[in-house]
This record gives C-alpha cells, structure tokens and sequence, in this order.
C-alpha cells in the first residue's frame, strides 16, 4: 500500500478518526484470544510523527471476521503505570490508518495494536515507541537597530518552514517581570517590524515567536535589546536684558549636539502660564521686539535635533524686562508770582534728560484750553501767558536719552483771582518755554494750590 504523505495522511486521519475515542464495547481482558485472527503490522514507512500528532498506516485486513482494531497506549507522564492501557478504538477493518493527536511535543510514547471479533480477540502487535518531534524552533537569526528616535527596528532571517504563518512578536523592558506579546506579522517572507512611540533613551528588549497553520507555536528566538535616541541635551547659561527699550535680548551657549537642527523660543507673561512658541532660529541669540516700557516676560530655549527631537526645557524659564519709564519728577513749587505762575520740580530719576509742561486752563464750565511745553532742560518753568479768574493745571514729565517718557508727576493747581487790574497776560509765544503740536494724553490726581495770602492785588 502506499503511504499518503503527511499532510494528507494526518487530515484525511483526523476527520475519519476523530469521534472513534472511546467507542464501544472496550476490550474485554476475559475475551478469549483467537490466534488464527491475524495480527496488525504496519507498513514499511508505516509511522509519520510530528509535534502534536503521531500517525499510523497498517496492511489492510482481508479476516472478514474481524470488527474493529483496539489501540493501545503507555502514558508518559504516569511514572506508576508502564503497561500498555486501552486508548482507542478504529471502529472497521477497512480502515488502514489512524492519528493520534492527543500528544505533547519531544515526549516517547509507546504503541500497540489488536482486531477484534465477535466473541474473540486476537493477539497484540508489536510494541512501536515513536517520539514526537520537539517544539518548532523559531527564526534563526535576529537583529536590533538602535538609537532611532522614539522607534525600535527588528529585522530576522524568515523561517525556512513553509508551513509558519505569522510572526508574534514579544517585548520587555527592565521594569517588566515578564514577556508581553506587543504584535503579530503576517507573511512568512516578511523580515522586518517598527515599534513606535517608545520613550526616549529607554531600554526595550525583543524576541520572536513563529505560529504556523495548525497553531503551533515556537520556541522564542534569541533576545535583542534596543536603546532608542537620547533627548538633545539642554540649553545652559541662558542670558536676558533688562534695559533695554522696547526689545528683551536673549542669549545662551551654543549646543555641542552633532546633528543639531534649531533652536526653539517660547515665551510666556507668568513663570508658570501658558509659553507660546515665538522663534525658529540657527543662531544662539534673539531679540524679542515689544512696543512697551517695563514690560516683563519669561522665556526658554530647546535645542531641537534632525530627527525633531526636542530638549528638555519646562523646568527653567528666565525673566527678561524693556526699560521701564524713568520716574516722573516731584513738583515742589507752584505760585502766582505777579502776573506769572512759577513752577519748581526736583529730578527723581537720574536718566531723566529733559522735561515737558503740560498746561490745562479752565474759565467757567466749557472754557478749556491745552498746551505742551517741550525740551525743557531746566528744573523750573514760569508761564507768563496767565489771566485772571482762570484755573490752571500743570503736570511735568521727565524724558530719558531713549525719548521714553515718564508718568506725569501729580497735578499742580493754580486758581488767579478776579481783578479789573490784574495785567493781561502775555501772548503764549512770549511763554519762557515753547510750545509743541504732539499731545501727551495723562492724567493724574489734583493738588489745589491757591494764592499767597500776602500778595495785594493792587501792587499788580
């Protein structure tokens, strides 16, 4: 007869034999034992093992007498019990073959095999001991590539049993106690898998198990270890100004990291608020632009490498400042002198340069006036274009070498009195200081003060 290959020989067994475990009648030790029913003799190549099933292939029975075949079975894992045991029964004498799939992987089994007739037996076979075959070994050859960024590459050898149907791959890390299946890959000719999102400069290990069509699994493969791409070291000695008008300059040290791509500024209005991303840059300095006197802001600079990894940078920020407004003057002095008010003030701020008057005259309800007096260079100020029954308003600023301009100093008040002889006042060009066209818009609390009590309008 000729035997089936294994493939076939294993399918065709296993859907004939599958429901015949445990047929009855069981054997019967008191049956009488015939010895002219024959004996059952496998062919030439008549066993075929594998990791989970052992298949058998006999010379067909021509004893019409005979009914069904017993199989019989050692248990491996009974250490008491080595005698053969009832395990089977083919259920027709027509049947050459039989498949026993109820077995592990690298273990010895030993076998035998009896026909039986209607009231008689016959004798045992011969004792075949068959060892499976060990558990599928998995890929031959497996390697790692790191330092990728965030990523870990595997690439392996595909196996050469074309029976693999996927590829399970399991990973671990130092913290894990144990394997964790992380994916599977189809395609016994794929060679290749890409693990994202990792941490950074973290250590994962690898292995490789195969399955193949009916289910079985490997072995694992040997163990690669993978160490992805550290983080760009940080920037150090960051640097900021804090003097200087309308613009933060930020410095720091340039990066010694070999594949360097940028440098990223963030900038932020609280040490711990919300930092907005405000510059790309090549260099290691910037100068931030801010249309604002004393304005305080606090930044941080990464280092951002070719493959966009970027720095480690929450954990310092630095706070830079534009020079604020000199302080405004302190105005000690403010009187009606004859037919002129007198103003005297101190200087505060040592980068105050020059100064500017702004004068508010008010008659009645709805007569107002406004005027500017620039570039003053000296601490006083007399305005002689002064009328009677006139209430005047002064506040001096202060101006630095950058023209930033100063808050205005508190508001000076001068009331002139009602008099048919009080002089008019001279015309505003005859003012000791000039008058410019730009307006400063400032406001600022009112200090009321009124005229001498010892000056005699009459003297006028």
């Amino acid at each position: 007869m000729k035997l089936l290959n294994l493939g076939t020989l294993l399918t065709a067994s296993l859907l004939t034999f599958s429901a015949c475990a445990g047929i009855q009648p069981k054997p019967d030790e008191q049956t009488a034992i015939d010895d002219t029913l024959p004996v059952i003799t496998l062919t030439k190549s008549g066993i075929i093992t594998d990791m989970t099933s052992i298949a058998f292939e006999w010379n067909s029975i021509q004893d019409p007498r005979v009914e069904n075949i017993y199989v019989y079975r050692t248990s491996p894992k009974s250490d008491t019990n080595k005698e053969m045991q009832y395990y089977d029964t083919v259920n027709s004498r027509f049947k050459t073959h039989y498949v026993d799939d109820r077995v592990e992987p690298d273990t010895t089994y030993a076998y035998s095999f009896r026909v039986f007739a209607k009231d008689t037996q016959g004798r045992m076979s011969e004792v075949y001991k068959v060892n499976t075959k060990p558990v599928l070994q998995s890929i031959s050859w497996i390697h790692s590539i790191t330092g990728l960024p965030r990523s870990a590459k595997i690439i392996w050898r595909p196996h050469s049993n074309q029976r693999v149907q996927k590829y399970i791959i399991e990973r671990k890390t130092l913290e894990d106690t144990e394997w964790k299946e992380l994916d599977t890959v189809n395609d016994r000719l794929t060679a290749e898998y890409l693990d994202t999102r990792l941490k950074d400069n973290y250590v994962y290990m690898y292995r490789i198990r195969v399955k193949t069509f009916d289910g079985i699994v490997s072995t694992p493969s040997q163990m690669v270890k993978v160490v992805t791409k550290p983080l760009p070291k940080s920037v150090t000695d960051i640097r900021v100004t804090t003097n200087l008008p309308k613009e933060i300059k930020i410095e720091w040290e340039a990066t010694t990291q070999e594949d360097f791509s940028r440098y990223y500024v963030y900038r932020s209005e609280s040490l711990d608020g919300s930092y907005e991303l405000i510059a790309k840059l090549h260099n290691n300095t910037f100068t931030d632009k801010i249309d604002e006197d004393g304005a305080r802001y606090f930044y941080r600079v990464s280092v951002v490498d070719k493959d966009g990894l970027e720095s480690e940078h929450e954990k310092r920020s630095i706070m830079g400042m534009t020079l604020p407004k000199p302080a405004a003057p302190a105005v000690f002095k403010a009187e009606l002198v004859g037919s002129s008010i007198e103003l005297n003030w101190s200087k505060v701020d040592p980068r105050s340069q020059s100064y500017i008057v702004v004068k508010e005259a008010k008659q009645g309800w709805f007569d107002s006036k406004r005027e500017e007096f620039r570039d003053l260079r000296g601490m006083n100020f007399t305005d002689k274009a002064v009328l009677p029954d006139t209430t005047y308003t002064y506040r001096v600023y202060s101006l630095d070498a950058n023209q930033i301009i100063s808050e205005a100093s508190e508001a000076v008040v001068v009331v002139t009195p009602e008099s048919t002889e009080f002089k008019a006042a001279p015309k505003a060009k005859e003012a000791e200081a000039q008058s410019v066209e730009k307006p400063v818009d400032v406001q600022g609390n009112k200090n009321v003060i009124a005229p001498t009590e010892d000056l005699e309008m009459n003297e006028l």
